[in-house]
């Protein structure tokens, strides 16, 4: 398939034949944006990265869905839910995720996380392993990184809210997506709505707290935190991986006592996006494996 054809499908193209449920429960005090398909028996929580929101999952839903009744849903201050001020740290991601679970009465989820959705997963999982079945580390967030790079990352996020322009927001996904080509029309003009909402400046500085180095030392995820990782994962990385090389990613799952690593190529920090198909298999083969 030519890079057109895979991904500049729609969301709505992706789910419309299929059953779904888009709404907006209040969930530990957020009115929180969710979807759910599928009618699977065991379910899949699927946790987007820094900012993000349920249309980054937008070419796994359906090939998961046909074996597993999938959710996907925006944090507290990120995409259409409700919108934050101060700070947001892992604790507060948690809070609500187990929330979600109580107000869903899901019995041990699959935690689906890439990027800050790795690190949230990491977390709860160590806190709470018998709410859970298995992780998918899909780039997994909150290593201690250099302070220069934080800084980069936390310009080019600000000014993509204080300007969200077609240019600057695709140059915001340029950071997560390796070819640009591959960024579609769709994907640039929910980030550009999500963006220009009244208020989400603040909602953007919150969600950026994780990235000041005190906050972040805080919240990290250290060594100890993956040697201590009791459930079975499968940690994604990629070729183009802008927190690391591969090795970077290796080394990490082998720390896991019942990790496993998988390397997509062609693709930066979003493998789920621009590779998809190899994303789909990965995971639905690391699942049926699961009791």
């Amino acid at each position: 398939m030519t890079i057109r054809s895979v991904h500049h499908r729609t969301l709505w193209s992706q789910i419309a034949d299929l059953p779904h449920v888009l709404e907006f429960p209040e969930i530990a005090g957020t009115r929180t944006r969710v979807l759910r398909m599928g009618s699977g028996t065991r379910t899949v929580l699927m946790l987007a990265g820094t900012s993000g929101h349920i249309e980054a999952f937008t070419h796994n839903l359906r090939a998961l869905s046909e074996h597993y009744q999938i959710i996907a849903y925006d944090y507290p201050g990120h995409g259409y839910s409700t919108l934050a001020r101060g700070r947001l740290e892992i604790a507060d991601y948690v809070e609500h995720l187990l929330a979600l679970m109580d107000h869903y009465d899901l019995d041990r989820p699959h935690l689906c996380g890439e990027s800050l959705g790795g690190w949230i997963a990491l977390k709860v999982a160590q806190q709470c392993p018998e709410r859970f079945a298995s992780l998918i580390l899909s780039a997994p967030g909150g290593r201690m990184i250099p302070a220069d790079r934080m800084q980069r990352a936390q310009s080019v996020s600000r000014q993509s809210v204080q300007d969200p322009s077609w240019e600057n927001i695709r140059a915001r996904l340029n950071v997560v997506i390796h070819d640009v080509e591959a960024i579609s029309d769709e994907l640039i003009a929910v980030r550009q709505a999500i963006y220009a909402q009244p208020g989400f400046l603040d909602s953007m500085n919150a969600i950026l707290a994780l990235q000041d180095p005190e906050t972040r030392r805080r919240n990290s995820v250290t060594d100890t935190d993956y040697e201590n990782q009791p459930l079975p994962a499968l940690l994604i990385w990629t070729d183009h991986e802008p927190s690391g090389d591969p090795e970077v990613g290796r080394a990490l799952a082998d720390k896991m006592p019942h990790g496993r690593f998988e390397l997509v190529e062609g693709a930066a920090h979003w493998p789920q996006w621009e590779e998809p198909e190899r994303f789909n298999e990965a995971v639905l083969r690391f699942l049926r494996e699961q009791p």
